[in-house]
């Protein structure tokens, strides 16, 4: 597990550190938005190729030099067709405070042409092509969420209906090879056993002194950031408590192995913004992943998300979070401190695995968002 986080960081960490993106480059996303009001007519949904859209066709003959940068990187009319403004077939509507409805798309958006061209290139209600790695690749360059697409996503062959609950959270499937990484993952002893025991030691919180620190069935739902094979959420539903599980498909299907045992995975990178209201979660868990390879910054408004998601009294469990000794006390320990949580349990010790001479530190902590006053 322990090379899969490494592998997740390295592939991860090249578009975190991207942090500036040109004025050109933010105009054209939000061109889309603002002039290519491309509006799909009802022979759409029935052609077999796809659509062929001509903006300047559809706007004013004033076209600005940001228009012009998009309409040369010739993009692709389905995702054209996807970001337009779409007029609301009863007109204004006061929860969208518009007559139209914008579709979402990454902020990066015309910073990928060729990747977004192959994408995009698809016969409309046919089959997309076999591009899950083209798709994860868009997303860690930071093209979250991706358009949608009118396609038929293609499907594992000789697929086998997975085993009834509770017999999948710990069976290995058997209906395909391309799980095998994920399934050596699954049935390693130190996964079998994690979070098993019913009373901590150091740095390894269990489950259920964590569960102590509140009213018993008080934690109800939340999300497990990173969670690898899911197994932090299969050991919370052993308590009936749901958790969902955020994974990429680094090294493995992993988000299809999640789904095979029987609890629900959520295919997002760090980057993105939790898909939660204010204040609803009971608990969030990360291990390993937020760490010292994501930029400090992101970090900050990372922590700050998790924090806005859990409910009065949620319970943020931080499990080894690795950084350099130095790096701790200066930075990480101040930034953590700064999100306004409190602290129920913090443990610092030394990270081994790679020898005493990197000075490399770890943190599990338990930490609570105030009950009142929490803003």
């Amino acid at each position: 597990m322990a090379d899969m986080g490494e592998s997740r960081c390295q592939t991860h960490g090249n578009s975190c550190g991207r942090q500036d993106l040109s004025r050109s480059q933010d105009s054209s996303c939000s061109l889309y938005q603002q002039t290519y009001n491309v509006i799909l007519t009802s022979s759409s949904f029935n052609t077999a190729v796809p659509l062929v859209v001509d903006p300047a066709a559809t706007r004013d003959d004033d076209i600005q030099e940001s228009d012009k940068l998009a309409v040369d990187l010739d993009l692709p009319s389905e995702f054209l067709a996807f970001t337009s403004p779409y007029k609301l077939p009863f007109g204004f509507n006061t929860n969208f405070d518009s007559d139209k409805i914008i579709p979402p798309v990454g902020r990066p958006c015309t910073m990928f042409p060729d990747l977004l061209r192959r994408y995009m290139s698809y016969i409309v209600n046919g089959s997309c092509h076999d591009d899950e790695l083209l798709a994860q690749k868009l997303l860690l360059k930071g093209y979250e969420p991706l358009p949608r697409r009118r396609c038929r996503p293609t499907a594992q062959r000789d697929y086998v209906e997975p085993y009834p609950l509770p017999e999948s959270l710990w069976t290995t499937p058997s209906d395909s090879s391309r799980l095998t990484i994920a399934k050596t993952a699954l049935i390693s002893m130190a996964e079998r056993n994690r979070w098993s025991s019913t009373k901590g030691a150091g740095l390894d919180f269990s489950i259920d002194e964590v569960l102590a620190v509140k009213k018993p069935g008080t934690i109800r739902i939340g999300l497990d950031i990173g969670g690898g094979v899911a197994t932090f959420a299969v050991r919370m539903r052993e308590r009936n408590i749901t958790i969902l599980t955020t994974s990429m498909n680094l090294n493995g299907p992993f988000n299809t192995f999640i789904a095979a045992r029987g609890v629900v995975p959520l295919y997002i990178s760090i980057s993105q913004r939790l898909p939660f209201v204010d204040n609803t979660l009971d608990i969030m868990h990360s291990m390993h992943v937020l760490s010292n390879w994501i930029p400090t910054t992101l970090l900050h408004f990372l922590f700050f998300d998790i924090y806005r998601v859990l409910r009065p009294g949620g319970l943020f469990w931080l499990d080894h979070f690795f950084c350099v000794g130095e790096e701790f006390e200066q930075d990480y320990a101040p930034l953590i401190e700064s999100i306004g949580f409190n602290k129920v349990k913090w443990v610092v010790g030394r990270k081994m695995d790679r020898g005493p001479e990197l000075n490399e530190m770890y943190l599990s902590a338990l930490l609570e968002k105030p009950l009142n006053n929490s803003w």
